[in-house]
């Protein structure tokens, strides 16, 4: 009786860590979208449809999303939980977000949104790569043309993501300061909160950091290697 219940707890507290890391990491992008300074790649691409499109930008995360698992399909990958979680949750939050906190003109302001947003995006990183419920729909694409290709991870990311910026800057999409803070931070803060989130008896929580110093932060993997 105490192992179920036991393992019971060990399901809520994952469950728990997944959602509010996911909701978290779409309202850590929604601070980033208000600073105006500069958005990671795969927002910086959101960003750019939006504003071709009309629709929100957490509508086109979703619609992207969706779209990339779709790309699963041919490669063979399984989504978990946690990715079909992340496709919806993380637009969702976004969305909610921004229609809560009002543009901001002054610098003053907007340098301080940047700096709590990239440090929000790394603690929600940690909390829901911790859960272990499966990669987000971007990390999926990402491992399964490493798998087809036989390229490294590295490489398929960053051609990816090289891809994907450069788009979203075409489009119109905010890409700067914030851009190049977040490729440099995302990777120590996702270490540090995935050793604090880990959960107990986990030893994936190291690995779980190289992956996401590799990506953008949506990720839920914390088993690949490079």
């Amino acid at each position: 009786m105490s192992i179920s219940r036991g393992s019971g707890r060990h399901l809520v507290r994952r469950l728990a860590q997944l959602y509010v890391g996911l909701l978290l990491y779409g309202a850590s992008a929604a601070l980033m979208v208000r600073a105006g300074l500069g958005l990671d790649p795969w927002d910086v691409f959101h960003q750019g449809v939006s504003e071709h499109t009309g629709l929100s930008i957490g509508t086109v995360s979703i619609i992207v999303g969706a779209v990339v698992l779709l790309l699963w399909w041919p490669m063979r990958e399984r989504p978990g939980l946690g990715t079909v979680s992340n496709v919806f949750l993380v637009g969702l939050s976004m969305d909610a977000t921004l229609w809560l906190l009002p543009p901001v003109d002054s610098l003053a302001y907007r340098v301080p949104l940047l700096l709590g947003g990239v440090l929000l995006n790394g603690a929600a990183t940690g909390l829901y790569i911790s859960a272990r419920f499966g990669p987000g729909p971007r990390d999926g694409l990402m491992t399964g043309l490493h798998r087809v290709t036989g390229r490294s991870i590295r490489l398929v990311r960053t051609g990816i993501e090289v891809v994907v910026l450069i788009t979203g800057i075409l489009l119109g999409g905010s890409a700067g300061v914030g851009t190049v803070l977040y490729a440099l931070a995302i990777g120590p803060l996702a270490q540090f909160f995935l050793r604090l989130f880990a959960l107990p008896g986990s030893t994936e929580a190291g690995e779980g950091s190289r992956v996401v110093a590799r990506g953008d932060g949506r990720t839920g993997n914390t088993t690949l290697r490079q």
